[in-house]
């Protein structure tokens, strides 16, 4: 990957100008440079989902389809959100694409309330961080994997209450009982464990395919549990959908920041001009929390 100069974008009618601060790095951005994660149509070439900067004088994130990692990107208007209070402008680049995948998950989509307990795959993650965070504030207990005791001290540190390493143990056995919600980036891999974890009436929310896309799926137990599977991607979503996504958020999530009950957890901020390294740090999933690059 390298930093060229490309003509500048051109905002639609309906579209905001961001001079950007900063752009969050996603496991999606992996895939693209790879060749198997394409934008969707009409959505820039460029890498990049969320960002962080100014649009109209006033301090703002975003949620795009593409486009982050450059000095200006064009956002349609329901996307652009305005910077969280109590967070410094370029850490809020590692917060539109975490906070607006969580709450349409975890909230809108499987409605984890008080007192349940939700599972998360890969705590350690700006995902991970920011669930451990939200699912705590509104009251719900946090059961958590991650492949390191670093890891998931970090979690804990959080509030995550029970603290599962992935590589020594297995989840379900680990599990004090059975979970309400499971938030799962791994795809087949979890599949029949996710179910056999899930309690009555419990929800498994698919976002994230690292184990692999093909599974057999035990009904059976699913339909003796009232038990529901849903995957969810966020990107290919239809622009209205986003926005309301965003406005959701923005009236739900922000004044947690603002409360302090939810604080960015950032490993790193790295200049743009160190893509590489960025990509390399998500790889190898030495981090916890997001990898920011400044631009």
């Amino acid at each position: 990957m390298t930093v060229a100069e490309v003509p500048a974008p051109l905002p639609a009618d309906d579209e905001v100008l961001v001079q950007v601060a900063a752009a969050g790095v996603n496991r999606a951005d992996l895939l693209q440079r790879q060749g198997f994660y394409p934008p969707p149509p009409g959505a820039s070439e460029i890498l990049g989902l969320e960002v962080s900067g100014q649009a109209d004088g006033q301090p703002v994130c975003a949620l795009l389809s593409g486009g982050g990692y450059a000095e200006q990107v064009a956002v349609p208007r329901g996307q652009v959100m305005p910077a969280p209070p109590g967070v410094e402008l370029v850490n809020a680049a590692g917060i539109p694409e975490v906070a607006c995948t969580v709450y349409s998950n975890l909230a809108m989509v499987a409605g984890l309330r008080p007192s349940e307990w939700l599972l998360i795959h890969g705590g350690g993650s700006g995902i991970g961080t920011f669930a451990i965070q939200w699912a705590r504030a509104i009251g719900a207990h946090v059961a958590v994997t991650a492949g390191s005791p670093e890891k998931l001290a970090r979690c804990a540190e959080l509030g995550a209450e029970v603290l599962i390493n992935y590589r020594e143990q297995d989840f379900v056995e680990a599990l004090p009982q059975p979970v309400d919600v499971i938030l799962d980036v791994m795809g087949a891999k979890y599949l029949d464990a996710n179910v056999r974890a899930l309690a009555r009436r419990g929800r498994l929310v698919v976002i994230g395919l690292q184990g692999g896309v093909t599974a057999d799926l035990n009904l059976g137990l699913l339909l003796g549990k009232s038990a529901s599977v849903t995957a969810t991607a966020l990107r290919s979503r239809p622009a209205p959908e986003k926005a309301a996504i965003c406005a959701e958020v923005v009236a739900n999530v922000w004044p947690l920041y603002a409360s302090g009950a939810i604080r960015p957890v950032i490993d790193r901020v790295l200049p743009l001009a160190q893509v590489g390294l960025a990509h390399e740090t998500l790889a190898d999933s030495s981090h916890v929390g997001k990898v920011l690059l400044e631009v």
